[in-house]
């Protein structure tokens, strides 16, 4: 007997990371070599001072807890490592009711939508953007709203050119800075501005803060909370997997808004068990640790950086070198008369090399690929020969 999906799958476009996997899984079944540059995975391991803190925890035989569920018995460290690394980091004062721990970002982003919005309920998301946000309106029930990122605006949103129809609508409006495709960084007076459009239409303001340790050449990003008042209209997703190479431990937390962190504490109630209480307390070390850390990987990235955009350069396809994220976002060469699945398909089957299309990022990100910096510098240099020789 073949099940049926339910609708809210069948609504749902395939999950543009699934595919890259699946077509990479394809290739290498048949023998060949692919070097994929796609997904944005930590290479670099996590720093082993925060893997002695989860053995410790998990060795801690005076600790009764250490094994249980995540959600029944939280390290009130991890709690506390965020106050003060928001204090330190922002000059923020965040609450308790003003933090809840997450099992990551992407997780969290797909279940706030949850618990507050109602079928028919409309929200607006970034394109091009992290597919996650429209995920989490469909399991919801809901729609979404798309705002484009364009070039010529920085790939800021444009608040005044969001509909008064769908202003009265919302829910939500997702931000993300520094961005997920376009690498964009926005100073503290887009959040203000933001915090501003949430306040006049009633509207939360969710920034997902994933990449906001991962900056460059001097450049720190702000956070949405530094805005006075942001804490009545707005929350922040914080992830420790890209700045602390923890990808899989999934631990992260959403500040902010009080009552939207109730939402999503009720929806986590009553479907997850919360992160290992272990790994909550490595994550309060890695936290506490974070100045010591940022700046040994993130010369990695900026080397990788640099090796990247330079070659790309070379070979006649401009690219700004950006601030912040782990990625680099790169106009389609000329000749593939800007098809970034065109593109990427060529790559993968003529030089076995896989980037990001841009389309698969929404409409407003053709003409433009995604490369990861998640890859050693001797797989990058082998990855950019395939395509400067290939795309020539």
């Amino acid at each position: 007997m073949e099940i049926q999906l339910a609708n809210r799958l069948q609504k749902l476009p395939p999950y543009l990371f699934a595919a890259l996997r699946r077509k990479i899984a394809e290739k290498k079944a048949k023998g060949e070599q692919v070097i994929s540059l796609g997904i944005g995975d930590p290479d670099l391991p996590t720093p082993d001072a925060i893997i002695d803190e989860l053995c410790r925890a998990v060795k801690d035989a005076n600790d009764p807890n250490r094994h249980r569920y995540g959600c029944d018995v939280p390290a009130g460290e991890f709690k506390e490592a965020v106050k003060n690394f928001y204090k330190r980091r922002y000059k923020v004062t965040l609450a308790d009711d003003q933090i809840i721990t997450t099992m990551g970002s992407k997780d969290a982003i797909a279940k706030l939508p949850m618990g507050i919005m109602n079928p028919g309920d409309l929200a607006i998301a970034p394109v091009p953007g992290y597919p996650t946000y429209n995920i989490g309106h469909t399991f919801a029930g809901g729609v979404t709203f798309q705002v484009p990122l364009l070039r010529e605006n920085k790939f800021l949103v444009d608040f005044d050119a969001i509909p008064l129809e769908v202003r009265r609508l919302a829910k939500i409006l997702w931000i993300n800075y520094p961005n997920n495709p376009t690498t964009a960084v926005a100073p503290l007076e887009f959040f203000a501005r933001a915090v501003e459009f949430g306040r006049q239409n009633n509207i939360l303001i969710a920034h997902d803060s994933a990449y906001s340790e991962n900056t460059y050449d001097g450049y720190k990003a702000p956070s949405i909370l530094e805005v006075p008042g942001a804490d009545e209209v707005a929350v922040e997703f914080f992830s420790l997997s890209k700045a602390f190479n923890m990808t899989g431990w999934r631990v992260g937390c959403l500040c902010g808004n009080a009552s939207a962190v109730k939402a999503l504490s009720l929806v986590k109630d009553n479907v997850d068990n919360g992160t290992l209480r272990a790994a909550q307390f490595a994550a309060a070390k890695a936290l506490d640790m974070g100045e010591e850390i940022f700046p040994q990987i993130n010369e990695i990235y900026r080397v990788r950086r640099d090796l990247v955009c330079d070659a790309l350069s070379a070979a006649g396809w401009p690219v700004e070198k950006p601030k912040a994220t782990i990625y680099i976002w790169a106009p389609v060469p000329e000749k593939f008369g800007g098809k970034s699945g065109v593109f990427a398909d060529e790559l993968l089957d003529k030089a076995g090399v896989v980037v990001t299309p841009g389309l698969g990022y929404g409409q407003w990100g053709e003409g433009f690929y995604r490369i990861s910096l998640t890859y050693p510098d001797a797989v990058l240099k082998e990855a950019l020969s395939r395509i400067v020789a290939m795309a020539q």
